[in-house]
């Protein structure tokens, strides 16, 4: 099932009974997360609060905090699914005959249906406020040493100077002001790509935000795409229907004409502003630090918009549903590249770029150490702290099974390496920002051709005789 947007997901969780109507009076600051919060940590609904505090505008939130619920919102039955339309995709073999080329013709016909189409008018522009004043939004505060209220979930939109592409990320905005907010794009991220050019030519940044948006869409701005991949294509393709895109009201940008609400302005690349501190997803706050400043000149929005949030701090949050999202998605992609490859797990106690825990078919001496350090050299992987490699048949997802494997297989002089490298920007525990020391670890069965001495025992297994033999026999008493 595809969303058409926001509201008709909200619509839908209702149906399904996945969603928690709050009739009284709510607080924004602080009060909402409280909520959110403990829905989150229990598994609980998507709620929506009808009465903010301050506010004429319902708030949305815990729309992805279940792992059931995330891949509703995508429109999948297991979030392996995505995967299954990316392998699709990157299998087309490079054609070698008629027959072939043909194939190939129509294949890439069926994907021109999902690119973004453009339309004259949206119901994202039903009203233009240019008299801007962010505080009559229901913007939340979550954490009491929180520099401010933020905007968690916004689809931030810029242009490549030179190429002229799109793209969209999802960075957090402090509000500053009525029309004035933070912009805290990573230094790895396009959209600071984008900003340092215009920086060095001394222009201001054209800058759109969609808030509020179909699923797919809000979660494909999230998506650790390659530089300069439509991330609203792709969100065309995952939604195997094109996004529809309207022009902004002021700017040469396109956003989507299915959002609740809409931010346009620009960044003037000479003014900085101190922004955070903010309870961010590794359970810390995030220190305060100059950033550029949003200067909102135009709203443009629905009749009766939604307003979306999200709430970080101490996993299990709901970003966690759409980071395992992005792993079951691009493992794919890092097979066709490391073939070996048998799967991955991100953890969610990991926050995306602490740990990542790897099973492949080992097959030569020091096969693990070149799948680490290659993994180092492949995109945000090269932002994660700490590799573990195990065998094939050790089932990474399963936490028990991976801290069993690891403290069994290695010997930590042997099978141990640090590296330097980049390090995400919200990493605190290195002595700089953004760069530190990383660890690879392989926990695979030990080679005699990697200088092992003695024997490797054998795993424990019962016999499938005796397996049968039990589940034909007494299988009624395991029921």
């Amino acid at each position: 099932m595809i969303f058409k947007d926001l509201q008709d997901y909200i619509s839908a969780l209702e149906k399904k009974k996945e969603l928690l109507r709050v009739k009284i009076e709510t607080d924004p600051i602080y009060e909402m997360a409280e909520i959110a919060d403990r829905l989150v940590k229990q598994n609980g609904k998507a709620v929506l609060f009808e009465k903010p505090k301050g506010s004429n505008f319902p708030v949305a939130m815990n729309l992805f905090g279940t792992m059931e619920r995330t891949q509703f919102a995508l429109g999948v039955n297991s979030l392996n699914e995505l995967g299954d339309r990316v392998k699709e995709l990157i299998n087309i073999e490079i054609p070698t005959n008629f027959w072939d080329k043909l194939r190939n013709i129509m294949k890439f016909k069926e994907l021109s249906h999902y690119l973004p189409k453009i339309v004259k008018k949206a119901h994202c522009q039903e009203v233009i406020e240019d008299n801007v004043d962010l505080f009559k939004y229901p913007i939340l505060k979550t954490w009491p040493q929180d520099g401010g209220c933020f905007i968690t979930l916004p689809l931030v939109f810029t242009k490549n100077p030179i190429t002229k592409k799109q793209n969209c990320g999802m960075y957090r905005m402090q509000v500053f002001s009525k029309n004035t907010t933070g912009m805290h794009w990573h230094i790895h991220k396009d959209g600071a790509y984008h900003y340092r050019y215009y920086k060095e030519n001394n222009q201001k940044m054209p800058v759109c935000v969609a808030i509020g948006a179909d699923p797919l869409t809000i979660y494909s701005a999230t998506a650790p795409l390659p530089e300069d991949i439509d991330e609203m294509l792709f969100a065309s393709f995952l939604r195997q229907d094109g996004v529809e895109l309207v022009k902004s009201t002021l700017y040469d940008i396109y956003v989507p004409a299915n959002a609740e609400i809409v931010l346009e302005g620009y960044v003037d690349p000479n003014e900085l502003a101190l922004e955070g501190p903010f309870g961010d997803h590794t359970g810390y706050y995030s220190l305060a630090d100059y950033y550029p400043v949003f200067h909102i000149q135009r709203i443009t929005r629905k009749k009766h918009p939604i307003y979306p949030a999200t709430i970080v701090g101490k996993p299990p949050m709901e970003d966690a549903y759409l980071g395992k999202a992005t792993e079951r998605l691009f493992l794919p992609i890092i097979q066709k590249i490391l073939p070996e490859i048998v799967d991955i797990n991100l953890p969610i106690e990991g926050i995306f770029h602490n740990f990542a825990f790897i099973s492949i078919k080992k097959q030569f001496p020091g096969h693990a150490f070149r799948v680490i350090n290659a993994l180092w050299g492949l995109g945000m992987m090269s932002l994660t702290k700490i590799i573990v490699v195990f065998d094939e048949n050790v089932n990474v997802q399963n936490i028990s099974e991976v801290i069993w494997r690891l403290g069994n297989n290695i010997d930590p002089k042997r099978d141990i390496i640090f590296t330097k490298g980049p390090l995400d920007v919200l990493d605190h525990a290195s002595n700089i920002a953004q760069m530190g020391s990383k660890m690879g670890i392989d926990a695979t069965k030990k080679l005699k051709s990697e200088g092992f001495l003695r024997d490797w025992p054998d795993d424990i297994k019962m016999p499938n005789e005796i397996k049968e033999l039990v589940d034909k026999k007494w299988n009624k008493y395991f029921k």
